[in-house]
């Protein structure tokens, strides 16, 4: 089992837009069966976890919110209740213990949120880091990694319009 932050990334080092869009990520060519592709990172994964933005930016545009792996919202807004969605402002710590129990023995994926991601490495519970690189600079926003982190390079291959790396976290 690992906790891993899979995500997209433009080159420039954002995540999303200023006010939070996806679309110069979303309107990229990718192979869904390809190297590194959600699909079957999605299935090593057994539970979630991810941040206020992220969580809104799923209601905005998605019909169909979230799929059934357990899915842990840290925050202090109010959202409307979720069946398979736990709204916390707990610690990390105590997030990651419940996500690791969830899980069964499957990964832990923080989604989006760089600041989540860095609570995860500052408490010393990141592994990997995946990141999918689209073709393209959006010159600010939200950073892919808020904190200085040491990563050692895994694995790199290409899927169509992005350039996908794996790290592992050094610590």
């Amino acid at each position: 089992m690992a906790t891993i932050y899979y995500t997209g990334c433009s080159l420039d080092g954002f995540i999303a837009t200023d006010d939070h869009s996806l679309d110069w990520l979303t309107s990229r060519d990718i192979d869904q069966d390809g190297p590194m592709a959600y699909p079957a990172f999605s299935e090593r994964v057994g539970a979630c976890a991810m941040g206020a933005n992220t969580w809104q930016w799923i209601l905005d545009h998605d019909d169909d919110p979230w799929g059934p792996k357990p899915t842990w919202v840290v925050t202090h807004r109010d959202f409307a209740p979720s069946q398979q969605v736990r709204f916390t402002a707990a610690d990390v710590r105590e997030v990651h213990a419940e996500m690791t129990e969830a899980a069964d023995g499957k990964d832990l994926w923080v989604v989006g949120g760089g600041e989540l991601v860095g609570q995860f490495h500052d408490a010393g519970l990141l592994d990997e880091v995946w990141i999918q690189y689209a073709p393209c600079t959006l010159g600010g926003g939200a950073p892919v990694l808020p904190r200085a982190m040491e990563l050692r390079l895994e694995e790199v291959a290409r899927n169509r319009d992005f350039a996908c790396v794996r790290h592992t976290v050094v610590r």
